[in-house]
């Protein structure tokens, strides 16, 4: 026994010299998964240069996780198995991955392997402080190291060859006599930088375990295409500073940071773009004069608008330079809603696509899904611009306004480029870091500045850069607070100020719900999920024949009455019946039989569908109004008869085009079966009306009510289809909790008698037992 101890040999740092702070590895998380282990993990990570915060498996959440906003994930060995025993370690792997670097060490690769699909079983073998020569590929955390270093092993599980994931590749192991692969120990994400080693990097008996991990800190970004990315400008930037540090020529600030990185990567790629046929200069520029760009609102004063004391310019982002990617998963057009609709006055859409992850195609995207909203937020193209061309497609795509940023841009450019955004309709967003750079953008005229607190050389934050530079701005002037806003308390220290606007991103991204975070940023408080009070449910009362039908119904409450204009069928009025029946609606005057609709709020979005109910009112509520029903028919006939019938609404039937109610001069009800394309589109039909068949008097299913509500949270509906007095309350009822969003029920056949004329007592039923309902 004592010869064999000759053979052991200690490969830890006796005498340790720590390597320099990793600067991209100032926030790395350990998850400890109750192993003695852990505790040698964190030395030899410090050692390397890394700032290190460790958490036991059972004793943080998911969401307690991610506010911690690491850098790096690294998942330490433990007992057991993956599955039942590693805690928080496989959730964590989930959502980190693709985002930050993760390495994990023997249970840790044991929860890679599961969380991709792969089994975790026996290695057919039962190891403990025992060593083994090492195989590997000489990529990732094994570059720079030799072949069969000894590495220690102390486990009885391993992923296998057989259920090896499609998503990873191994990347170590132990070689079988004949040479071929033996024991998995290590693998790889083929996309994501993500790595595992089955072995124990940081034990006495393992060769090079601190190159590991040295290998390791060293990576960056979620993905290896970025790292890979990352790691080629650092070199070219310590060649850079080698060459600049020998010149006797004075260096200027702007070469010296990121900000003039990004700015040379996009002229480059923007370059590119101007040469591919349809994204020319001279394309834009044809698009442009044909009208092509959207409607705009005016930056400057939907900034004045806010349902908060100070305005909020929220920012879509899905990475930085300072903090790499942190939300790739997350959509624009879904993240632009939930700003809109929580209360924010500007949405900045970043479009840079290499450091923010981002495009204008998120802008136009966000655009479209915003456009038809009610007092919808301004759009900010948030972009390194330094020529017109990017301003032009940025309009074209439904910019409202852009940034132009002083620090990158000559004086006579930034002037240049001002104007030309001026000249488009959009008051652009100036940004400035200084005082030198205030100077020069009061200079400018510009209306709206905003404050960088971030120091784009060290990306360090000192949230004060905008009140010192506050007192240099005319008081008609709108200041914004731009980056570090993080909390409530630093919105009331801004706002104390005469700070106008806050421009948050990253904390919003990675908010749980956007909507509770902005309620708490901005008010300093969130309310419960509260259930507004539903609008009484408008009654129309439809297949009307005769005068006496519609007094019938205004008498009894109904919100509508409806009339057949589909030539040949049974319910079809004549022209003389419809002007008699146009007179008597017209003719009506009743008291209110409700309250008035909610008013659309002047300082915040809201939905299309929202305001539905103002537009199926009459104004002052004292007469129903007149729909006529068209099916398959003109737009010419349409629009002819609305003015001869003189229509308040009209309602599409058939298989119209969804644009045509852009041209309709009054609100559309637009009839659609479950399941047909359309029905949520916004800015055309006020309401889609929804029916299982074409006056079939079929009832409609509430399954297809239900999953066509849970797929839009905003979409409101009418409800037709098999409507009686003796069903209505139920059919409203089986909708369930979304049953608030059905805003109306329309009845036909179901106020008929058993002749198929029009029943006067069952229209009063009808309405009664609708109204009864809220």
């Amino acid at each position: 026994m004592a010869s064999a101890t000759l053979d052991v040999i200690d490969h830890s740092p006796h005498h340790p010299d720590p390597s320099p702070p990793v600067p991209t590895a100032s926030n790395l998380i350990l998850i400890d998964n109750y192993d003695s282990f852990t505790w040698n993990v964190y030395q030899y990570l410090v050692l390397e240069g890394a700032k290190v915060t460790v958490f036991r498996n059972d004793q943080i959440t998911l969401d307690e996780l991610v506010s911690k906003n690491p850098t790096q994930l690294v998942v330490s060995p433990g007992p057991g198995h993956p599955i039942s025993d590693s805690g928080i370690s496989r959730d964590a792997i989930r959502h980190f991955a693709g985002k930050i670097p993760i390495f994990g060490v023997c249970m840790g690769q044991q929860c890679i392997f599961d969380v991709y699909g792969g089994e975790v079983s026996s290695a057919g073998e039962i190891l403990h402080g025992k060593t083994s020569p090492l195989a590997h590929d000489a990529k990732g955390v094994y570059s720079g190291m030799a072949q069969g270093l000894p590495v220690t092993r102390y486990h009885s599980l391993a992923g296998t060859h057989v259920t090896l994931p499609e998503s990873l590749e191994v990347t170590s192991w132990i070689p079988k006599d004949d040479g071929s692969k033996g024991v998995i120990m290590g693998v790889r994400h083929k996309e994501y930088t993500v790595e595992g080693v089955q072995f124990h990097p940081e034990s006495i008996l393992s060769a090079d375990g601190r190159v590991m991990v040295k290998n390791f800190l060293h990576m960056r970004g979620g993905t290896w295409a970025e790292n890979e990315r990352l790691q080629k400008e650092t070199q070219a930037n310590g060649v850079a500073k080698s060459i600049d540090e020998k010149s006797s020529l004075p260096i200027a600030t702007k070469k010296n940071n990121i900000l003039q990185q990004i700015y040379a990567r996009r002229k480059e790629a923007v370059a590119a773009q101007k040469q591919i046929p349809s994204q020319r200069p001279r394309d834009l520029e044809a698009a442009y004069e044909l009208n092509a760009a959207p409607p705009q609102i005016s930056f400057v004063d939907r900034l004045r608008q806010s349902p908060f004391d100070i305005s909020l310019m929220a920012e879509i982002k899905r990475g930085s330079p300072s903090k790499g990617i942190f939300a790739l998963e997350i959509d624009a057009p879904s993240q632009a809603k939930k700003y809109a609709l929580a209360g924010a006055s500007v949405i900045s859409v970043l479009t840079e696509p290499d450091w923010f992850k981002g495009s204008i195609e998120d802008l136009r995207a966000v655009r479209q899904v915003l456009d038809s909203m009610p007092n919808r937020p301004a759009i900010l193209r948030k972009e390194f611009i330094f020529e017109e061309y990017q301003i032009l497609e940025a309009r074209l795509a439904g910019a409202d306004t852009v940034l132009l940023i002083v620090k990158m841009l000559d004086v006579d450019i930034l002037t240049r480029l001002y104007k030309y955004s001026v000249s488009l309709g959009m008051e652009p967003l100036v940004e400035v870091q200084n005082a030198p750079e205030m100077k020069t953008a009061v200079e400018l005229g510009a209306k709206v500045i905003g404050v960088n607190n971030r120091n784009l050389e060290s990306f360090e934050v000192d949230l004060s850069t905008t009140s010192r530079l506050r007192s240099l701005v005319p008081k008609e002037t709108i200041i914004c607070a731009l980056s570090g806003i993080n909390t409530h308390e630093d919105v009331l220290a801004n706002h104390k100020d005469g700070v106008n606007a806050i421009l948050v991103g990253e904390a919003i991204m990675r908010a749980p719900d956007a909507a509770q975070f902005i309620q708490q940023l901005c008010a300093g408080y969130t309310t419960a999920t509260q259930t507004p009070k539903p609008a009484p449910l408008l009654v129309k009362i439809c297949g009307t024949r005769t005068p006496e039908a519609a007094l019938a119904a205004a008498e009894a409450g109904a919100d509508l009455i409806g009339m057949i204009l589909v030539p040949g069928r049974k319910r079809t009025v004549s022209n003389e019946a419809a002007i008699a029946i146009s007179k008597a609606v017209h003719g009506v005057s009743r008291p209110a039989f409700s309250t008035a609709p909610t008013s659309i709020p002047a300082n915040a979005a809201t939905d299309f569908f929202a305001s539905a109910p103002l537009k199926l009112t009459a104004p002052s509520r004292n007469r129903p109004l007149l729909a006529g029903v068209f099916q398959n028919q003109s737009l010419a006939e349409i629009l002819d008869l609305q003015k001869r019938y003189n229509l308040d609404v009209v309602q599409l039937h058939g298989h119209e085009p969804v644009e045509w109610a852009r041209a309709i001069p009054v609100p559309v009800l637009r009839r659609f079966s479950p399941g047909e394309p359309g029905l949520g589109a916004r800015g055309y039909h006020t309401l889609p009306l929804f029916d299982s068949g074409s006056g079939s008097g079929q009832l409609l299913d509430a399954v297809d009510v239900k999953a066509a509500l849970a797929r839009d949270a905003e979409l409101r509906v009418i409800l037709a289809g098999g409507l009686g007095p003796e069903n209505v309350a139920n059919v409203v009822k089986a909708v369930g909790e979304d049953g608030a969003r059905v805003l109306g029920v329309d009845v036909s056949s179901g106020v008929e008698g058993v002749d198929g004329q029009q029943s006067l007592e069952r229209i009063r039923d009808f309405v009664k037992a609708a109204k009864a309902i809220r």
